[in-house]
């Protein structure tokens, strides 16, 4: 053996210390050779008992040592019984066991990488050579020299080296290592500058402060089976979609004990399994979203900043936790859906920035590579290696965690290479001369066709606030292959319009009605999300103006119309309670509102909502389809009432070109008052000759109305209006929204409507 081999050992300099330690094969003899810097002597003692223990010979001043072993042909099982200053242990040596990873197996920038990563890289529990051990593996192909380091080894980088592959790949097999052991990265860069990183593919990680990465091992089983196939062949496109938007660490919190309404713990994943889930059953979504999940050091970064992006957070439990939850979901009839956040990632100095000592993750040019006015990194997406990653990350939620899809955080950062700049010097054209990031639309395009070929049924939401054309367009005609776009647009102009007070709002009556202009450029979904409720943003109900009633009445008609507006459904957990106060994510939503009445209300009006919702097909079927839509008065601006009709496919599958002749199909009518005052005698045109009934109204007393309504139907007039044949004559509530649907193919709901109207007119 070469002295250089060991000298490089000895300085930490070895890219392939299995060439050196461990058995080897010389000279007609079986070397056992370890390196123990900190041994006073080293005896071997083999598994065999008809081998004897064998001293070794320390051949290198480093703490390099040896024994040769005579007439035995091949390798064998053994324990190294080291004598310290310490006192003695008994181990397996890590350098007896072959290489985890044959050279060149496994390429990060491979075409196969995306399912092979999670599977290669990090660290996984296994046999070798009948041995309990762990196999590590990172990527880090800047770096001199790589260590795993842990209580295993007491942290000491010198004790388990890792082997380099051609692909800059380093890994090893420590024996005896088990699920729960602590571990980092020890990398030496090219410049000799020495790291401590966490490791980017593990998957459990130390509850913060702390933040070594976990050796974790999947027990659970999931009974999602039939949920799962029935995914996959559903259209997402064409199902209702109605989401509870969720920040599991400020949900509910458990009691603190002895300290009245403190803040308390976490609820856990498993006890959210029960509560949240109950809960959200209950009323009515079909969906839950939770905030990001990943492991992330800040609480005050809700998830968004990263560090690790194949490990589900400890704060609320251990990664099967997770998978409990989202199994129990799924038997409750409950998707779930996933914040994931590819944007960026934090600089904390133990994780993915500079990783190896040299960019890695993040793009080599400041202009490119960091967010200024978020203070992070930006992922390089030019390179093929970390496109992988992070699509393999997004695999990783859907095959290991069965969740349903992912809502992709901050789109528009990545699509634009000025994103944030405040200079032209901030930021540099691409190749043609534009702003737009073309290695992050490719990325986009790959995550999209990967998911999509994969897990059929699962969804990939955007959060992309710009006029980007084609965002769920698919990727074969050059979209970026979303399901939905978030419809900020709406959004703003909808809370806009509700915080005006009602005697200014016919000056502004487009803000409710421009948003059809645009309604079907795109797959769209309607978000009241977690960032409309905090730095100073005010709650919903706190954005809404005049008195108490008014405030309420104003919230229940903001929800009506976005129930009633084409588009997917999100509410951010709080918005159904009537928070009074911003979002705080150190405390519990207020639940205590539940005990007055118009607070309750709220909740009921939500869960009505949904069910009449989730009933008729024409408030979902369509909703990608001018043919779905059509407005029976958008100009009335002067008494600030909107209203329209919502269609469904006809019995055929077909869609009519022109809604206002359909004679076929339950429509559904909406009518909008956004004043104080009501609307007595108010005619609009309907699509048929019949009877209407009023499944919702959310002036009812039962929601906290003051009980203005039909009385539960209103008849058919031939009357002609607003370009149908017939009409009916309403009074429209003050500050409401009613739902209507033709008689005749009406199978009443049970909401809070009709058992008032039935009491009304009992009292009539």
């Amino acid at each position: 053996m070469d002295a250089t081999d060991f000298d490089r050992i000895t300085a930490g300099e070895s890219t392939d210390p299995h060439r050196s330690l461990g058995p080897h094969r010389e000279d007609g003899r079986l070397i056992v050779r370890a390196f123990r810097p900190e041994a006073l002597s080293i005896v071997v003692r083999p598994d065999d008992p008809n081998l004897k223990p064998r001293v070794m010979a320390r051949v290198h001043p480093g703490g390099i040592f040896q024994v040769a072993f005579e007439g035995v042909e091949g390798p064998f099982p053994y324990r190294l019984e080291v004598r310290s200053s310490r006192g003695t242990t008994i181990g397996r040596d890590a350098y007896a066991f072959p290489p985890s990873l044959v050279e060149g197996e496994f390429d990060p920038a491979g075409e196969g990488a995306l399912r092979e990563l999670p599977r290669r890289l990090g660290a996984h529990v296994g046999e070798v050579q009948g041995v309990l051990g762990t196999a590590f593996a990172v990527w880090a192909p800047a770096a001199r020299r790589v260590s795993v380091v842990g209580d295993f080894n007491r942290w000491d980088g010198k004790r388990h080296a890792m082997r380099r592959t051609k692909h800059g790949v380093w890994e090893i097999f420590v024996p005896d290592v088990r699920a729960g052991a602590t571990y980092k990265y020890e990398i030496k860069t090219a410049s000799g500058l020495v790291l401590m990183k966490s490791d980017p593919v593990a998957f459990s990680a130390e509850l913060r402060p702390s933040h070594a990465s976990k050796v974790a091992e999947r027990s659970f089983v999931f009974t999602d089976k039939d949920w799962l196939a029935a995914r996959r062949l559903a259209d997402p496109h064409v199902r209702p979609m109605s989401i509870y938007e969720v920040h599991l660490g400020s949900w509910r919190r458990k009691r603190a004990p002895g300290k009245g309404d403190g803040p308390g713990a976490w609820l856990s994943y498993r006890e959210l399994a029960d509560e949240l889930v109950d809960y959200v059953v209950s009323l009515g979504f079909t969906h839950v979203e939770l905030l990001p999940v990943m492991e992330h050091p800040f609480d005050g970064s809700w998830g968004y900043q990263v560090t690790g992006y194949f490990a589900a957070t400890s704060r609320f439990g251990h990664p099967d936790d997770l998978r409990y939850f989202v199994d129990r979901c799924h038997a409750r009839g409950l998707g779930v859906l996933l914040d994931w956040p590819p944007a960026h990632f934090p600089k904390d100095a133990f994780a993915l920035g500079r990783f190896d000592g040299e960019p890695l993750y993040e793009h080599a040019d400041p202009r490119r590579g960091e967010h200024r006015e978020w203070r992070t990194f930006v992922f390089d997406y030019g390179k093929k290696e970390v496109r992988n990653f992070l699509i393999a990350s997004a695999l990783y939620w859907l095959d290991e965690f069965h969740v349903d899809g992912l809502r992709v955080d901050a789109v528009a950062s990545m699509l634009y290479l000025d994103y944030g700049a405040k200079h032209p010097d901030e930021w540099e054209p691409n190749e043609f001369g534009g702003r737009e990031n073309l290695d992050a639309v490719r990325f986009l395009r790959e995550l999209s066709d990967a998911v999509h070929h994969d897990f059929p049924g699962a969804v990939l939401c955007a959060e992309e606030s710009t006029t980007w054309p084609g965002v769920t367009r698919p990727t074969y005609v050059g979209g970026l292959g979303f399901d939905f776009k978030w419809n900020m647009g709406w959004m703003h102009d909808t809370l806009d319009y509700f915080a005006l007070d009602p005697i200014f709002r016919a000056f502004h009556h487009t803000k409710i009605t421009f948003g059809l202009m645009y309604a079907f450029s795109e797959r769209f979904l309607l978000p009241l999300s977690h960032d409309e409720v905090v730095h100073l943003k005010r709650a919903l109900l706190s954005k809404m103006p005049g008195d108490r009633w008014k405030q309420h009445a104003n919230l229940r008609a903001l929800y009506a119309m976005m129930w009633a507006h084409p588009g997917k459904k999100l509410v951010f957990m709080g918005g159904e309670l009537g928070q009074w106060r911003e979002w705080n994510h150190d405390r519990a939503l207020d639940w205590e509102l539940l005990g007055e009445e118009d607070h309750a209300g709220l909740s009921r009006l939500l869960r009505d909502l949904n069910g009449i919702y989730r009933k008729y097909e024409a408030l979902w079927e369509l909703d990608e389809s001018p043919a779905g839509f059509t407005w029976i008065d958008a100009n009335d601006a002067i008494q600030s009432v909107a209203s329209f009709v919502r269609f469904p496919r006809q019995p055929d599958g077909s869609e009519e070109p022109c809604p206002k002749r359909i004679q076929k199909g339950i429509f559904v009518v909406f009518v909008g008052n956004f004043t104080p005052l009501p609307r007595y005698g108010y005619r609009v045109g309907v699509p048929r000759r019949c009877r209407y009934i009023e499944v919702l109204n959310t002036d009812a007393r039962v929601y906290g109305g003051s009980g203005v309504g039909n009385l539960g139907s209103v008849d058919c007039e031939e009357v002609p209006s607003h370009g149908f044949e017939q009409s009916i004559v309403l009074t429209v509530p003050p500050l409401a929204g009613v739902f209507l649907v033709p008689e005749l193919e009406e199978d009443p709901v049970e909401v809070g409507v009709e058992a008032e109207a039935g009491a009304e007119a009992e009292a009539g």
